[in-house]
């Protein structure tokens, strides 16, 4: 679908301000509400906008250690990859999943409460997903930047 100023203006403005109604949003891009909401709709049904979401803390929710997780596999066909990637789809830890080039056929972002958790975590469940040859794994210090905005 391609995308005009108007509706980069709406899609700034939706990131921005996400609870906000559409007259709020028509009042930010400069539209009236009907045509507002026949293009918010139409970026929905185009699949631009994939759905929302509500941010938590993790900290708050005693989740607070993020681990980055560089993984290989041991075979590249295509069942594999398949059914490693089915697999981090169903486990909740596993909050991020990049197919990468490079050292690492795998990027991964584990969210648990503490390290004693990513250990049990990595024992258990990263080294016998499938196809998983090795795991190189790094915690982050503390987050500098988190944002779901696209740069539009």
């Amino acid at each position: 679908m391609p995308l005009d100023e108007t509706d980069r203006r709406i899609l700034r403005a939706w990131q921005a301000h996400p609870d906000a109604k559409v007259a709020e949003i028509a009042d930010l891009v400069g539209l009236s509400h009907t045509p507002c909401w026949r293009r918010m709709r139409k970026l929905e049904e185009a699949g631009v906008v994939r759905g929302k979401a509500l941010l938590l803390d993790a900290k708050r929710l005693e989740l607070g250690v993020s681990v980055f997780a560089r993984l290989r596999l041991r075979q590249h066909d295509e069942e594999t990859l398949d059914a490693f990637e089915a697999a981090t789809r169903e486990r909740p830890e596993i909050v991020e999943c990049f197919s990468m080039s490079g050292e690492s056929d795998f990027l991964i972002r584990v969210v648990v409460k503490n390290v004693d958790d990513y250990e049990v975590f990595l024992k258990k469940t990263l080294l016998h997903l499938p196809g998983v040859a090795s795991v190189d794994s790094s915690f982050a210090l503390k987050c500098v930047k988190m944002t779901a905005e696209l740069p539009i």
